[in-house]
């Protein structure tokens, strides 16, 4: 009999992770953080704060107790947002078995330490290369959900982890692509979110759609050329991780960064968008921190500290426009 595939995270992304994966069949345990929305999903059978309007299949567990949803899993998918990772897995690391695959599928980078998910997950619980990966691609929790046609990408510097976890999930209209090349997928997945809030900016301004091609181009050009400082591979980031993710998350109307640069873009205070946002918007956390790991290795980002600038320092978004146009010219191409 094969192990349960556990999902860690009982927001969208994990709730539409862990109803599709009942799709393949087998056992699915889903943990929830709050004892109370644990008990009201297994009740409803619907995430109605975060996932309303998709029913939670009856073959899908839900559980509050970590210990007891991890325990015997073959496959553990952490879906939590970015500053809770590293205790959640110093939490579950301790009933994990030897051979438990665990695939990252949160997206952003750790604000003190600057570290990648996989980075903070390795750091936290020793877990080998050969049952690490990373999950990243352009796939809105609500599409997954409904079952949309879907292709997003495992990435495992281990082939044989990709491979499994690849055939772990995928299924029916999600199809998932392997790549090697983790730093890559990570800093895609991260910085996208980033960009997207640039881009719901220009919508908040009333910019068209010159403007936001130009941000999309010139966006996908400094994530990649982060990606390539780090140590990732500059196709990478014109692949699904990359240019997918980001043409997803910055133009669908689905994307909570979007939303956050919309209305920033309009007048509105960050922290009266934050109050009533009940999901979180990793753009905002990971602003920051891709600056400082720009700065530590020496790669110039203008729109992401621009971005940050508007989120922390009360940049006004028409004035972080109009630095980004008087900056010094240059070539295009160069990385």
């Amino acid at each position: 009999m094969s192990r349960p595939l556990v999902v860690v995270g009982g927001g969208s992304w994990g709730t539409a992770l862990a109803i599709h994966a009942t799709r393949r069949g087998g056992e699915v345990r889903l943990w929830v953080h709050d004892p109370l929305l644990a008990e009201s999903i297994r009740a409803g059978r619907e995430n109605r704060s975060y996932l309303p309007g998709h029913r939670i299949p009856a073959n899908l567990t839900i559980d509050a107790d970590l210990a007891r949803c991890v325990a015997g899993a073959g496959v553990v998918v952490l879906a939590v947002p970015s500053h809770h990772l590293r205790g959640v897995v110093r939490s579950l690391t301790p009933q994990l078995d030897r051979d438990t695959d665990v695939l990252v599928g949160t997206k952003g980078i750790e604000a003190d330490s600057l570290l990648r998910m996989s980075e903070v997950v390795h750091e936290e619980s020793g877990i080998p290369d050969r049952h690490l990966a990373v999950l990243s691609g352009p796939s809105f929790a609500a599409e997954v959900a409904a079952g949309h046609p879907t292709a997003i990408v495992v990435a495992a510097s281990d082939a044989g982890a990709g491979e499994r976890m690849q055939r772990a999930l995928s299924h029916s209209n999600l199809r998932l692509y392997r790549n090697p090349d983790v730093i890559g997928v990570e800093i895609g997945g991260a910085l996208k979110n980033v960009v997207a809030i640039a881009a719901g900016i220009l919508e908040g301004l009333d910019y068209g759609s010159n403007t936001a091609a130009a941000l999309l181009t010139r966006g996908l050009h400094e994530i990649t050329r982060l990606a390539v400082a780090l140590g990732g591979q500059r196709e990478t980031l014109a692949g699904l991780a990359g240019m997918g993710d980001l043409v997803l998350t910055c133009g669908g109307r689905l994307s909570r960064n979007r939303q956050v640069g919309v209305a920033l873009g309009r007048g509105e205070s960050l922290a009266a968008i934050l109050a009533r946002m009940k999901m979180v918007a990793e753009g905002v956390r990971t602003s920051g921190a891709a600056v400082d790991l720009a700065q530590r290795v020496g790669v110039e980002m203008p729109i992401a500290e621009r971005v940050a600038a508007v989120l922390f320092r009360e940049l006004a978004p028409r004035d972080a426009i109009a630095d980004l146009l008087a900056r010094e010219l240059k070539d295009e191409t160069p990385l």
